[in-house]
């Protein structure tokens, strides 16, 4: 795995641990494009009242606004966990370059209801920092029972 791909998940993860301090599920993204951070994002659903205001989602809505144009061919998106269906969607249309997502999400995420779902070309890394990232998520859901 390479390095930078380290210092990336963290980044992400700053921004999962954002979205706890606000009572969000800590799920956090950036957007990189040429080595330079583009998005920075993290779930607002609690925030805004809606159920599509995922971290993934805020983040592709601020890159595309960021480039000027819709596709993210050239970038790379992080997420602190694997992405939901409608996430792994949305990471198609905009025919993200690349997804590298830290922990895996049994219960929802893409992979177990549509491995096909990302763009084609769209390269996958998993696993980064996945321990750190499972267990932000697990000491929110902890702390809230």
């Amino acid at each position: 795995m390479p390095t930078d791909d380290t210092h990336f998940m963290r980044q992400a993860l700053a921004e999962a641990a954002k979205a706890a301090e606000r009572g969000e599920v800590p799920v956090g993204a950036v957007v990189v494009c040429k080595e330079r951070i583009i998005a920075r994002a993290h779930n607002l659903t609690e925030t805004l009242n809606d159920v599509t205001a995922h971290a993934e989602m805020q983040a592709i809505t601020a890159a595309a606004n960021m480039l000027g144009g819709k596709y993210l061919k050239e970038c790379t998106l992080y997420v602190t966990v694997e992405p939901c269906v409608m996430c792994a969607g949305a990471i198609a249309w905009a025919q993200t370059g690349r997804l590298v997502f830290g922990a895996d999400d049994e219960k929802r995420g893409f992979r177990r209801y549509a491995a096909e779902a990302l763009h084609p070309k769209t390269a996958v890394t998993a696993g980064v920092l996945a321990d750190e990232c499972a267990r932000l998520m697990k000491d929110f859901f902890a702390a809230r029972r």
